[in-house]
């Protein structure tokens, strides 16, 4: 089943609309945009216990919520 307003406000909290709307474009479930934001928050980590790098819609949700370098 995918995302849902209130599952995205309880993993990440309040977000404004135009994030909410890329993260329930993603068709994701509520566990890969957990596991997603694992990986934001420690790559280093996951990789170190070497688990594979994120495909399909964890890597999607991992691109939403990975600021751009060229952003302020």
């Amino acid at each position: 089943m995918g995302l849902k307003h209130s599952d995205i406000t309880a993993i990440l909290g309040p977000v404004d609309e135009t994030l909410m709307a890329e993260l329930l474009a993603t068709g994701a479930t509520a566990s890969e945009l957990a596991e997603a934001i694992a990986w934001v928050n420690n790559d280093e980590a996951l990789i170190g216990e070497g688990r594979h790098l994120p495909a399909g819609r964890v890597a999607a949700l991992i691109d939403i919520l990975t600021p751009d370098d060229d952003e302020e």
